[in-house]
């Protein structure tokens, strides 16, 4: 079971309409921050601070080519993120037909 810590990061990631229309931009393949400041129409400073959070829930992978970077979307990232919200929101059969006041 994914902790806590890691399920509120990748949670995270998703809680912002410039997260999404960044995930949504990177659908199509990977792309350049320059790109991204264009089509999300947002400042340097601003991706950047949607960026880390997208990278640290591993959602998006970052690589530095020079003085760009370029971003695309991490399949393990996505992975993981659909696992954890399947552990979260599966049932436990061991308490499935309980009461929450049966002992």
């Amino acid at each position: 079971m994914m902790n806590e810590r890691r399920a509120a990061a990748i949670f995270k990631a998703f809680c912002d309409e410039n997260r999404i229309r960044i995930i949504k931009s990177l659908r199509s393949g990977e792309k350049c921050a320059c790109k991204l400041l264009e089509e999300i129409n947002v400042t340097q400073p601003t991706l950047s601070h949607h960026m880390k959070i997208l990278c640290d829930a591993e959602i998006v992978a970052g690589r530095k080519e020079g003085k760009w970077t370029y971003y695309s979307i991490s399949e393990k990232g996505v992975k993981q993120a659909k696992e954890c919200l399947e552990q979260l929101t599966t049932l436990d059969i061991e308490y499935k037909n309980k009461s929450c006041c049966e002992k």
